[in-house]
């Protein structure tokens, strides 16, 4: 079965945490804390003297011990060492057994290297390792380097301060969804950039994340409801797979993001057979996923897929793995 492409306008690549693979030995012990790995909420707690964590998630509790590294604090599960928390600071690396969640953030923390862009002027920077990268607004020269210092941190955003050609700069980003205002992709912070007084809006972080580490359960078919107790999903992994229920039967394939929006290819579905009531709706929303052309996040944390036509697909989160933006 092949179905055409979903949904987001991406500007930026996602970019995981880097830790070196040259272990030494343990790393200081994990304390307690709160992560959202792209939309799953997570939580750690140390036990005994910190040579084991327990990580909860999805309504799950894993049990992990503390294994070398040469940096941050790496947590695996007995015999399964592709089951791992692994932290360094505000950030972590999550996967379970092989799947691996987008990079892991305490309240406020942005990933790293962290983008934004702005548009009518168009800008852009980059942050990484206290160095901001800059292409300015009414600006056709090449990039600019910043020395950075961090001079706000909470639960909702950063700030950083810098100066350029004696000019004083200012970046702040906050963790709340935004929308390009020539696009409209969406996007996990806002971020304002003020430069020697003037003042620019944009959007920045990891489109990814918005869609991620959540399973999506659909409640609605362009306006027809679903039948009562039936169940379809979505589930957006990495690696660029993409699976879920249909009604009936399984189905996955692989999803790409582009400046464009999103699309699904390569899709196939097992072949039980069920009600025919079942197998209809099942047939329709594949036929519907095949017609996508955007997906967004609406007022209150849907997931929309528009189709070509205008059509939608509507999809919550389950409850288990609820998470703010």
């Amino acid at each position: 079965m092949y179905l055409k492409r979903i949904l987001v306008t991406s500007v930026f690549a996602a970019s995981g945490l880097f830790l070196s693979a040259c272990a030494t030995g343990p790393d200081t012990p994990m304390s307690s804390g709160s992560y959202q790995c792209g939309q799953l909420n997570v939580t750690t707690t140390g036990v005994g003297d910190g040579d084991q964590l327990t990580v909860e998630f999805q309504g799950q509790r894993l049990l992990l011990t503390q294994a070398v590294s040469a940096s941050g604090a790496r947590y695996v599960a007995p015999e399964d060492d592709k089951t791992y928390f692994w932290g360094k600071g505000e950030r972590a690396l999550f996967s379970v057994k092989g799947q691996r969640y987008p990079e892991c953030l305490q309240d406020g923390a942005l990933e790293m290297p962290f983008e934004a862009t702005g548009n009518e002027p168009f800008w852009h920077v980059r942050v990484a390792h206290q160095e901001l990268v800059l292409n300015r607004p009414y600006d056709t020269g090449g990039p600019e380097k910043v020395a950075l210092e961090t001079t706000v941190v909470n639960r909702h955003g950063r700030e950083f301060r810098g100066e350029l050609d004696g000019q004083e700069l200012t970046l702040k980003v906050a963790r709340q969804l935004c929308e390009d205002t020539m696009s409209g992709a969406q996007f996990p912070a806002q971020v304002r950039l003020q430069l020697n007084g003037d003042v620019f809006q944009g959007c920045g972080g990891d489109p990814e994340r918005l869609f991620r580490g959540a399973e999506w359960v659909i409640e609605d078919l362009a306006g027809a409801g679903i039948i009562d107790s039936s169940r379809m999903t979505i589930e957006f992994f990495d690696g660029n797979r993409l699976a879920g229920h249909a009604s009936c039967n399984r189905y996955g394939g692989q999803y790409e993001l582009t400046a464009e929006g999103v699309s699904f290819d390569y899709m196939f579905a097992t072949k039980m057979a069920c009600a025919p009531a079942l197998m209809n709706q099942e047939d329709r929303f594949l036929a519907l996923m095949s017609k996508v052309k955007r997906a967004s996040i609406g007022r209150n944390g849907q997931l929309i897929l528009t189709t070509s036509t205008g059509e939608e697909i509507t999809a919550f989160q389950s409850a288990e793995n609820k998470s703010s933006l």
